[in-house]
């Protein structure tokens, strides 16, 4: 052969090569399956389910004071700031006692010379008596000297008083915790005035925390004491919190027409902060039912449905929904599932009836190692190795 038809044979066959098109895809191959991992999936159980009135309100502590100036004297010293933690009897607050120390002290004199004044009349009284039983002196003299000795002796008792009452006035100048707890509101500074009765702080016992509600007046009827409750309370998230009803207020708010209801904690779980918005519902009724998280439901207008898994593949389940329960979110399910199917905890829109799922230790992974050609196990281990 010729150098030039040589030549000629292999520029045809390139071009023959070059114009060839990929393989096409062998008939019947599946798409990918679908990936799920155990939190993908969430199982329908029969649960409890309550219902019950509504109730909103906050949490405040049962033991609270307000603690008041008894005196009027100048503030000198704040002892303790808004969250500090106090003891029993641990000072607060100081006041100016110096008129009052005077006061005392004027007490104090006053109540020894009434005691001088008693000993001089009692003593008087003796001599009088023993002059009347020698006949030396008049029955109205010795009836004087028992008024006089009468007399200094109430007045000593009204002295003693009024050193007790000094003393206490003394004593009210140094404001003192009347219980452990933690200092919630300081309303005075060094050099304010404090007059009778002006508020200086308050103290609070955050182990002591409830939750105060209201309830609607036309629902009072369904709650008793000793029913459960669940409730959330602003800023502690989704959070749960139980409790128990202690007392329904036998008169309704004149303003809102609505009844308080106080509710106790149970459980280790309780807030620590006062005067946090809540709300909840009081279990009044319980009843037990299939349930679904909200968030595997899908909505259609009117429609709900959820992709269930069975066969190793997803089937769109068409369901009716009943009431949601207020402690978990989840919604009750009439008919379109039964108890213990698997759905899909978060379901997209790319989901497909019929579409393949894998799982751990689901028959669609064995079947797919089972029927995996070699060469393309051999491939994969390749690129694995690369």
């Amino acid at each position: 052969m010729s150098p030039r038809i040589a030549l000629a044979l292999v520029a045809a066959l390139t071009v023959a090569a070059c114009t060839k098109g990929p393989a096409a895809p062998q008939k019947g191959a599946e798409a990918p399956a679908l990936l799920l991992s155990a939190e993908d999936t969430v199982t329908v159980r029969n649960t409890a389910l309550a219902s019950g009135p509504s109730i909103t309100g906050s949490i405040q502590p049962e033991r609270r004071a307000d603690l008041r100036a008894e005196v009027q004297a100048i503030v000198l010293q704040v002892m303790r700031e808004n969250g500090d933690v106090v003891k029993r009897g641990d000072p607060l607050v100081r006041l100016d006692d110096t008129s009052i120390r005077d006061l005392l002290a004027s007490a104090e004199s006053a109540a020894r010379a009434a005691d001088l004044a008693y000993d001089q009349a009692q003593r008087q009284l003796e001599r009088m008596k023993t002059l009347r039983t020698s006949g030396m002196t008049s029955a109205q003299a010795m009836e004087d000297s028992e008024i006089r000795r009468n007399t200094t002796q109430s007045e000593v008792e009204a002295a003693k008083a009024r050193v007790v009452q000094a003393r206490q006035q003394l004593e009210r100048t140094v404001v003192r915790a009347p219980f452990d707890g933690v200092v919630s509101d300081r309303k005075v500074s060094a050099g304010d005035t404090a007059q009778m009765g002006k508020e200086l702080l308050k103290v609070i016992d955050p182990t002591s925390m409830r939750f105060e509600g209201m309830v609607s007046a036309d629902q009072i009827g369904d709650v008793k004491a000793g029913q459960a409750a669940s409730f959330r309370v602003n800023g502690y998230g989704n959070e749960e919190f139980s409790g128990k009803v202690r007392r329904v207020n036998p008169a309704a708010n004149a303003t809102t027409r609505q009844v308080e209801v106080l509710v106790d904690f149970t459980g280790q779980k309780q807030p620590r902060l006062a005067g946090l918005y809540a709300e909840g519902r009081v279990e009044a009724a319980s009843t037990t039912g299939l349930t679904i998280p909200a968030t595997s439901i899908v909505r259609d207008g009117d429609k709900a449905s959820a992709w269930r898994v069975k066969d190793s593949k997803l089937q769109k389940a068409q369901i009716a929904l009943g009431d949601r329960d207020p402690r978990t979110g989840d919604y009750a399910v009439k008919t379109g599932l039964t108890e213990g199917d698997k759905v899909i905890r978060y379901p997209t829109a790319l989901l497909k009836d019929g579409q393949l799922v894998q799982g751990p230790g689901s028959p669609t992974t064995e079947n797919t190692a089972t029927n995996t050609p070699p060469s393309a196990a051999a491939a994969t281990s390749t690129a694995k190795g690369s």
